[in-house]
């Protein structure tokens, strides 16, 4: 079984569409929990009618906003499945993405894989594909992140249960390179997979928010030394500005 982690905060303008992007899987074998945390307006309501049809989505309700490492790590602990999979309240997956991803972990011996991915923005205009890289290592992942959270799984039978530090942003980030951490490499899937969507007030819209916390990663969470960190944080420099420009 998959088990699909979606935190969500006030996503009531999205997560219908998100639910529904689950619901038309070709894979079948899934539990989708949904923590919200402490949303102020329609979003519970929304996934409490999607529980009455459908007994395979679980929903968590955090008792204050407490930020969407802390509400991820809930569903992680919460998850029955053998399979960690990650998808904002906000974000789509393509109907074939759990088949073909499940079917790529198991031929190729992986306990980590992810995906390209579209862009989409509030109004659902597709504008763009994020193209990721077929292998990825740790000092090239310290370099630029190429992996999107919502097209990421990993496997707990192999890695255990592996939870995101508890920073503001960048949490997926900091997972991704514990994780290679331990296994060097890994391959993901170039089809993309998967639908991101980009809002005005997202991290990724904000590019110096951004490099402030990916500067945050590599000094308090990777505790690299400040030369290695100024080395790594200038190939992020400038692979983000080929991915703007791409």
């Amino acid at each position: 079984m998959v088990s699909i982690i979606t935190p969500a905060y006030n996503s009531e303008q999205f997560i219908s569409q998100t639910i529904e992007s689950v619901l038309c899987q070709t894979y079948t074998n899934w539990e989708m929990i949904i923590v919200d945390d402490g949303s102020t307006d329609n979003s519970v309501q929304i996934v409490e009618k999607y529980i009455q049809k459908d007994s395979r989505i679980k929903l968590i309700k955090l008792e204050k906003n407490s930020g969407p490492a802390i509400a991820r790590n809930k569903a992680i602990s919460e998850a029955k499945g053998r399979y960690i999979a990650f998808l904002d309240a906000d974000d789509l997956w393509l109907a074939e993405k759990l088949n073909k991803q499940i079917l790529f972990m198991d031929n190729n011996n992986l306990s980590f894989t992810y995906s390209s991915y579209h862009l989409i923005d509030e109004n659902n205009h597709m504008f763009g594909t994020f193209k990721t890289r077929g292998y990825i290592s740790y000092k090239s992942m310290l370099k630029t992140c190429s992996v999107g959270c919502l097209t990421a799984i990993y496997d707990t039978q192999v890695l255990g249960k592996q939870y995101m530090p508890n920073i503001a942003k960048r949490q997926d980030y900091g997972l991704w390179l514990q994780i290679l951490k331990d296994i060097n490499s890994t391959k993901g899937i170039i089809e993309p997979l998967a639908t991101y969507r980009i809002v005005s007030n997202s991290v990724s819209s904000n590019k110096l928010t951004a490099a402030l916390y990916q500067w945050k990663i590599y000094r308090d969470v990777e505790k690299l030394n400040l030369w290695k960190s100024i080395y790594y944080f200038v190939h992020y420099a400038i692979y983000g500005i080929v991915k703007y420009r791409v």
